[in-house]
């Protein structure tokens, strides 16, 4: 038997009636809004998870081909990277171990369009400046000196100038400019951390220029640039100048 509501509660009710008769579209849109909105952020969480976890299969393929290596595979992979997670750490990843394993096989054309592909696409401004580093180096092996300092002529971060710097040095002095290697070799000193090995590196390429580099004086921001700075290529340390073929494979 359905209970007769009392005056105070009849009130009420007409109330709430009045009220979602004039608001209740409002709040369902909002409430619509809100939902979807949720909905919507953990349809991407997944298809982020998921992104992710296919890239790394994919990127373990990639790699295997790389180790035998089968550039057919690679090249396959690389390809199927670029197109389906470019928007992923792993395309970056990618790129540059393919450019590295085709530099080696000797297909520098190849190799530079897979760092291109990562300079391109980067998830992170990291990514980029090595992909330039490394293909400024193979512009100097084909001894394209103009087009290595095109691609060196950008702002990296902070934790890549001062290695862009010992890059133009180097092209620099491979077209004989003394004066502007120099230049750019001891901004590189001064900016790197006393500490580092890759330091030395510079004072052999400025005691060849006849430059002593006790004279220069470092950058008051070397110790927050020192941190950040990838190992030196090994095959660097015994000549004036860095050598492309480390650019391609660091």
């Amino acid at each position: 038997m359905a209970k007769h509501l009392d005056l105070e509660e009849q009130e009420q009710l007409d109330q709430l009636k009045a009220f979602w008769a004039q608001y209740g579209n409002m709040i369902s849109w909002v409430l619509i809004v809100v939902f979807g909105s949720i909905a919507a952020y953990n349809g991407w969480q997944f298809w982020q998870r998921k992104q992710a976890t296919d890239a790394a299969v994919l990127y373990d393929t990639l790699e295997q081909a790389a180790k035998k290596p089968d550039l057919a595979a690679l090249e396959r992979s690389l390809a199927d990277m670029q197109d389906k997670f470019a928007g992923t750490t792993y395309a970056n990843q990618a790129g540059l171990l393919a450019a590295q394993v085709l530099f080696d096989k000797g297909d520098a054309t190849k190799a530079m369009a897979a760092l291109q592909g990562v300079a391109n696409k980067p998830m992170d401004d990291g990514y980029a400046s090595l992909a330039k580093l490394r293909m400024a180096g193979l512009h100097m092996d084909a001894k394209a000196y103009d087009l290595a300092l095109k691609v060196l002529d950008s702002s990296p971060p902070k934790s890549f100038e001062a290695l862009y710097a010992d890059r133009k040095g180097d092209v620099f002095a491979a077209q004989n400019k003394r004066d502007e290697a120099v230049a750019e070799w001891k901004k590189a000193y001064a900016a790197l951390d006393e500490t580092l090995e890759y330091r030395r590196m510079l004072e052999i390429k400025l005691n060849s220029f006849g430059v002593d580099p006790s004279v220069v004086k470092p950058a008051a921001s070397a110790s927050a640039v020192a941190a950040a700075l990838p190992a030196p290529a090994p095959s660097s340390a015994s000549t004036p100048a860095t050598p492309a073929s480390a650019a391609a494979s660091k």
